[in-house]
């Protein structure tokens, strides 16, 4: 009980002499001390991952077990750690903490920012495994190898066409929308896609960029 009650004082009389953080309790102070020692005593008994408290030891075994304990209680979503389920939650709450600090973009997840970072490194770290493109984002690989698969999972809810990719689809589907929001600097003639509008300032530039095999006469446009 002696040892119980600076729970309830306040005293913190064990100091770390590593990183000076104080503890109410000494057992306390030693497993934290661990930290700093580089042990890891607690093995995780599926995949053999070292811990150096028991505490996140147990914590991480509910991966293994299927467990998700924890809600989100604005969308229901499950987490089997609770660290998941706070960082899950800034998307919810609006926050944005992580500034990337090349370009300042704001992220909720440090891990999204991270991976964004990869752009203005010019590291491409995914490689697709049939044409060796190689990627900033693993999400963006993933999407890419649609295009070899010859999966077309997204349709055109008016025209029933199908796309590999999401984007492409959302491109199609300005067609029917009568939306044209790209507009020619020079004529101001508009246009519902951007690859259009940029074939069609090639007349206003001159240049006449594809040329026929057979006579040799220049166009704006694709001679086959």
């Amino acid at each position: 009980m002696k040892r119980h009650k600076p729970i309830h004082s306040g005293q913190r009389p064990f100091k770390c002499d590593v990183c000076k953080k104080t503890f109410s309790q000494k057992s306390n102070m030693k497993r934290h001390q661990l930290i700093h020692s580089g042990q890891r005593p607690f093995t995780c008994d599926v995949c053999r991952k070292t811990f150096s408290q028991k505490s996140n030891m147990k914590r991480h075994q509910l991966i293994h077990s299927g467990q998700r304990p924890l809600t989100c209680d604005v969308c229901r979503k499950t987490f089997s750690q609770k660290s998941n389920m706070k960082r899950h939650q800034l998307i919810h709450s609006g926050l944005r903490p992580f500034k990337c600090d090349v370009c300042k973009k704001t992220f909720s997840q440090k891990s999204n920012m991270k991976r964004h970072q990869l752009i203005h490194s010019g590291q491409r770290p995914f490689t697709c495994d049939v044409c060796k493109k190689t990627f900033s984002q693993k999400s963006n690989m993933k999407r890419h190898q649609l295009i070899h698969s010859g999966q077309l999972p997204f349709t055109c809810d008016v025209c029933k066409k199908t796309f590999s990719q999401k984007s492409n689809m959302k491109r199609h589907q300005l067609i029917h929308s009568g939306q044209r929001p790209y507009s020619c600097n020079v004529c101001k003639k508009t246009f519902s896609q951007k690859s259009n509008m940029k074939r069609h300032q090639l007349i206003h530039s001159g240049q006449r960029p594809f040329t026929c095999d057979v006579c040799k006469k220049h166009s704006v446009r694709s001679l086959i």
